[in-house]
């Protein structure tokens, strides 16, 4: 299996300003990502961004750095102007490892990776973990998945699924929680970032379901290994930097 990483990273935060640049345990959090990328399998990683800082500090921790432009609206787009920039071929795999994720799992990465590698007929692959409370089931923060009998996405929702109507859908045994790493075949990403946002995408305010109206399917696989929290705001910083430290104290 042959596959790169593109961490698509920008400065704009509405909620936490400069937020991959902000210090975790005394490096920038763009680096962190890039550490557990590069511990990866990929045989290259890249940091897409628009932002000289981030370049900078991209290459500082063994990343590349890929200058985009700063209209994109999402970072799907920021990695399909770097497919064009380097003319990766359509067959080429290519995972979007988010920027606001430290805590990613150099595993998970290889995971969803070999899974597109493994489904030669799949566009894209991503992955999910149970759901553990009826807290989490009803949250509308937390994205659903359901998949069917051939480990593929049937369909993503911000609601409770799947619906059970004989227990008042307060069941969440066998519901998922979809995490947001996607492994992309070049040709796919290409055809998904030229299309336009379908009636279920705009609905659910999900850019994944933009693949069922172009017919990409997306293979999807339970995680081995799960993320920490992303970071949002300055209490979510708050909370990773304590994680970090409790793990350094304890090797």
């Amino acid at each position: 299996m042959s596959f790169v990483v593109v961490i698509p990273a920008r400065l704009a935060s509405t909620r936490l300003p400069d937020k991959v640049l902000r210090h975790i345990a005394g490096e920038p959090m763009i680096a962190h990502v890039c550490r557990a990328a590069r511990a990866s399998g990929a045989t290259d990683v890249c940091v897409a961004t628009d932002a000289e800082t981030i370049a900078s500090a991209a290459e500082h921790a063994g990343a590349t750095a890929c200058m985009t432009r700063a209209d994109h609206q999402c970072g799907s787009d920021r990695i399909a102007e770097v497919v064009e920039q380097r003319g990766w071929s359509d067959d080429a795999i290519v995972v979007n490892v988010q920027a606001d994720e430290p805590l990613m799992p150099s595993r998970l990465i290889d995971q969803v990776g070999a899974a597109l590698d493994n489904d030669p007929s799949a566009g894209i692959a991503t992955a999910c973990t149970p759901i553990l409370s009826g807290e989490e089931f009803a949250n509308p923060s937390v994205v659903k998945v359901v998949a069917g009998a051939r480990g593929r996405a049937v369909y993503f929702s911000r609601a409770p699924i799947p619906f059970h109507r004989d227990s008042d859908n307060r069941e969440f045994s066998g519901a998922f929680r979809h995490l947001g790493i996607y492994a992309y075949r070049v040709g796919a990403l290409k055809r998904f970032s030229a299309a336009a946002p379908g009636v279920l995408e705009r609905a659910e305010s999900l850019e994944q379901l933009r693949a069922f109206d172009l017919d990409i399917p997306i293979a999807l696989v339970e995680a081995v290994a799960t993320p920490g929290p992303g970071v949002d705001t300055p209490a979510d910083l708050a909370r990773v930097e304590q994680l970090m430290s409790k793990a350094g104290a304890e090797r």
